[in-house]
């Protein structure tokens, strides 16, 4: 009877951990199981395909923190890291861009499976969105020794051809993204850009219609057919297309800030302001939301405030020109001593800051005003514009 006693307690021992669980479970106290990596890449894969880039990008990174070296899981999160496309921010904790997470899992998933296409595919696509097409190309084309047919590949290689120019090459491996695959929404993406560039915008807009009946839950091919409604003088077609992205994300910034530029394109002023309104409540640290609303406010000749989101867009590390040569030309229109200063040295700097001739043009005309207008500066000589450097023609391109 003691061996017996013995033998039971010894057995409680080993297995308190286990004991202890299922008392715990018997009253619902239980501590939930940490699911399988597979589970959290199901529940990526299907939240992708919904549209739901955020929540996706959140199931892959849990799936690869699991495994690490799983290079369908390293696939899928740097895809879907692409698409969702956030930039680096400080103010939401968030120092590197997706692009950039998207890279460094490139890297990973070539050392991880250096035979595998989809390795090359995620780091080309990464450098691509980075603005680095020609340290594209090569990687690309490691993977395509590996397998020429896959569509993801090829749409990548039809962009970055195109970037650096290679037109007829850029088109040839966009059309062949699309044969090796007609159901692959990144095919038709990728050939669409290739026509865009080439001025076949009608064809390239019958591609991007073709990606979104595909999966009409992805919000980047809506945004790529607005640009090219708009370059059609399809503006309503355009406004659509912001509108169905809102329909699948309420709080999508950046649809809310290209509506509020359509309206300012159509003069609807008011509207326009609206949807930038929007826009800076769901992200206040949006500086190309400050620089449309300051333009907004600046053609309803409310300058106070369009110095305000001029000055925001400044502080949020954006180098865009209109928030320098806009702002010094709504100093001047206030007027008074300090606001001609203000207006002299913005548009000065502004002119060190762009060769593009239509912007330039504008300085002047800023700058001649301060001379004739603002007493202080009546004898000051115009600054000269330096000449613009003719970039060498690349051997090859075309």
């Amino acid at each position: 009877y003691g061996l017996l006693i013995g033998g039971i307690l010894v057995f409680v021992s080993a297995q308190f951990g286990k004991l202890q669980l299922v008392a715990l479970d018997a009253i619902g106290l239980a501590p939930t199981a940490t699911p399988f990596a597979s589970t959290f890449a199901s529940q990526g894969y299907d939240l992708f395909l919904q549209g739901k880039m955020e929540e996706a990008a959140t199931a892959y990174a849990q799936a690869v923190s699991q495994e690490p070296n799983n290079i369908n899981y390293i696939y899928e999160y740097g895809r879907t890291l692409i698409e969702l496309d956030r930039p680096a921010s400080a103010a939401q904790n968030r120092p590197k861009s997706d692009s950039e997470l998207a890279s460094a899992l490139g890297d990973r998933a070539i050392e991880a499976a250096p035979q595998d296409v989809r390795a090359y595919t995620i780091k080309a696509n990464a450098l691509v969105w980075l603005d680095d097409s020609q340290s594209a190309i090569p990687i690309a084309l490691k993977g395509y020794e590996i397998n020429s047919n896959f569509a993801p590949l090829l749409a990548i290689l039809a962009r970055a051809y195109t970037d650096i120019g290679r037109y007829q090459q850029g088109l040839d491996y966009g059309a062949a993204a699309v044969d090796a695959d007609p159901k692959s929404v990144e095919a038709h993406r990728g050939y669409a850009i290739a026509l865009i560039l080439v001025g076949r915008r009608d064809e390239a807009i019958k591609e991007l219609e073709d990606a979104i009946n595909i999966n009409p839950n992805l919000t980047s091919p809506y945004f790529e057919l607005a640009g090219q409604y708009k370059g059609a003088n399809r503006l309503e077609d355009a406004i659509a297309a912001y509108e169905k992205v809102l329909t699948l994300q309420p709080r999508n910034a950046k649809a809310l800030l290209r509506l509020c530029e359509t309206y300012t394109q159509v003069g609807q002023n008011e509207q326009a302001e609206g949807f930038c309104d929007d826009a800076l409540t769901i992200d206040p640290n949006y500086a190309d939301a400050y620089k449309a609303r300051g333009g907004v406010r600046f053609r309803r000749r409310n300058y106070e405030d369009a110095i305000v989101d001029f000055k925001a867009c400044q502080a949020n590390d954006s180098t865009a020109i209109e928030c320098y040569y806009q702002q010094g030309l709504a100093y001047y229109y206030i007027g008074g001593t300090a606001n001609c200063d203000s207006a002299w040295d913005l548009l000065n700097q502004a002119q060190q800051k762009t060769t593009e001739p239509t912007i330039l043009n504008i300085i002047q005309t800023g700058l001649k005003l301060v001379t004739e207008n603002c007493v202080a500066y009546n004898n000051h000589a115009l600054p000269t514009i330096e000449p613009t450097v003719i970039p060498p023609t690349l051997i090859g391109a075309g």
